[in-house]
């Protein structure tokens, strides 16, 4: 079935689901919880390996150190764009949580996805989240002790897109540090 849509002619054909209609799909139970919607099309969510949860953690831990007031952490929960919603692994958002009583944020100022066995689809991600104005975006590189690192979003996607690894830091707009070294290690 899914080989169906490595077909161009196919492909184009294929009547993308909005962002209500996925959530109508979810209320009815017939879509699995463990799914995204990305660019229209529902994507099922890969299981967490020790690893990237391990990873998820360390780089949470370390963001939460000297969040500014204002903004807050969030895992695994939800951001509402245009024709997605994501879960990354971690965002930042500005706001409180009582701003999202009724809705998820739809844009984040950082967004972190750990890819053990996700990499072309987090890479993919790359493009969506630049559309909805994230500022920067980390696709940890679990396997190979990176991190790419986007920025500079706009309609095209992110302008700049660089590879940190062991040895290297990551640094957060508020100044917190991140030594890839103890992440990795």
């Amino acid at each position: 079935m899914i080989e169906l849509l490595e077909r161009p002619a196919v492909r184009r054909q294929v009547a993308p689901l909005s962002v209500s209609g996925y959530h109508a799909l979810l209320d009815l139970g017939l879509v699995a919880v463990k799914t995204e919607l990305l660019n229209g099309v529902i994507v099922e969510k890969m299981t967490k390996s020790p690893l990237h949860t391990f990873l998820a953690h360390r780089l949470y831990d370390r963001l939460a150190a000297g969040l500014p007031a204002g903004y807050q952490l969030r895992k695994e929960d939800p951001l509402t764009l245009a024709a997605s919603e994501p879960e990354p692994d971690i965002a930042i958002v500005f706001g409180d949580i009582e701003r999202f009583r009724t809705h998820h944020p739809t844009t984040a100022e950082l967004v972190v996805e750990v890819a053990v066995t996700s990499v072309g689809v987090d890479r993919a991600k790359a493009g969506i989240y630049a559309m909805a104005g994230v500022s920067v975006y980390w696709l940890v590189l679990a396997e190979e002790g990176a991190v790419e690192v986007y920025s500079g979003p706009g309609p095209q996607g992110y302008r700049h897109r660089e590879t940190r690894g062991r040895g290297d830091t990551l640094e957060t707009w508020y100044g917190t540090l991140i030594h890839l070294d103890e992440v990795f290690a």
